[in-house]
């Protein structure tokens, strides 16, 4: 009967670099010039009666909170 070895990880594991808002501001902004942009955008007027404020889940309000950049 073969023994079957178990499974066995030979890398390491890549180590990513420590993101920063300024870092992906900086991915974003060189990136620009290859996305495509609509050639006119005319929005629609909104009567004021249908506004009536912005729903964010509380995971997401969470999360943003706990970010340096903006809340902690």
């Amino acid at each position: 009967m073969a023994v079957i070895p178990k499974h066995v990880v030979t890398t390491r594991p890549v180590e990513l670099p420590s993101e920063t808002l300024e870092t992906l501001r900086g991915d974003c902004a060189r990136m620009a010039p290859h996305w495509a942009t609509p050639a006119v955008a005319v929005a629609a007027p909104v009567s004021p009666a249908l506004i009536h404020g912005v729903d964010v889940p509380p995971a997401s309000a969470r999360l943003i909170d706990g970010m340096s950049e903006y809340g902690d």
